[in-house]
């Protein structure tokens, strides 16, 4: 992402925003809420159009929305198999070995209306990583999630930057940033390389 600007009617919400994502890295945007952060993802993903800037991606991307794109009257096999055919997967066998890992297996056949927010949150992850992409745009990825889905999240997205992938995680807050091998905050519209307490480096 280069020089990348967003506004929406007067307000500028990106000014200017380079952002680079190197194969085998696991980088954190933090930032209040209001921000820009999702919209940062969205243009990275390809949902949204920049205003100016370019962004270049040369591999497939998984995205995981803060709003969900499940559909609620579907059981969790059924929005799995519904994504199947979107991504064009053989089987859906990554999805329940991400369903294991996250420990919500036993609502596989379970409708989504009936979950908690964390179990849906948990599916809304899994679709995003089912079909094994190269590069993975998360925005607030671990949302309701419990302490020990927490850490099995960041266990999770360790492997995945040992397999060389690329993982963009973007949160308001500065939590477990030691985790990230570079930490960026996102203030005023303005991308800045923070420490690993979520201050900027040089600048506020």
């Amino acid at each position: 992402m280069r020089d990348v600007c967003k506004s929406y009617r007067r307000r500028a919400v990106l000014r200017g925003v380079s952002l680079d994502l190197p194969a085998g890295r696991l980088v954190g945007v933090v930032g209040e809420n209001g921000a820009g952060k999702s919209t940062l993802l969205r243009i990275l993903s390809g949902e949204l159009a920049q205003d100016s800037g370019s962004v270049e991606s040369r591999a497939g991307k998984g995205y995981c929305p803060q709003v969900s794109v499940l559909h609620e009257a579907l059981t969790v096999e059924q929005n799995l198999r519904y994504f199947q055919v979107a991504y064009g997967l053989d089987t859906i066998d990554r999805a329940l070995e991400l369903m294991e890992l996250l420990h919500f297996a036993e609502y596989r056949h379970a409708r989504l209306g009936t979950l908690s927010g964390g179990t849906r949150q948990k599916l809304n992850l899994t679709v995003a990583l089912m079909h094994d992409p190269p590069v993975l745009l998360l925005d607030e990825p671990y949302q309701g999630f419990d302490w020990e889905t927490y850490l099995r999240f960041w266990s999770l997205a360790g492997a995945l930057r040992e397999r060389g992938r690329s993982v963009l995680v973007v949160s308001h807050l500065a939590y477990d940033t030691d985790r990230l091998d570079a930490v960026y905050r996102l203030d005023d519209g303005v991308l800045k390389q923070a420490d690993r307490a979520g201050t900027c480096i040089g600048g506020r």
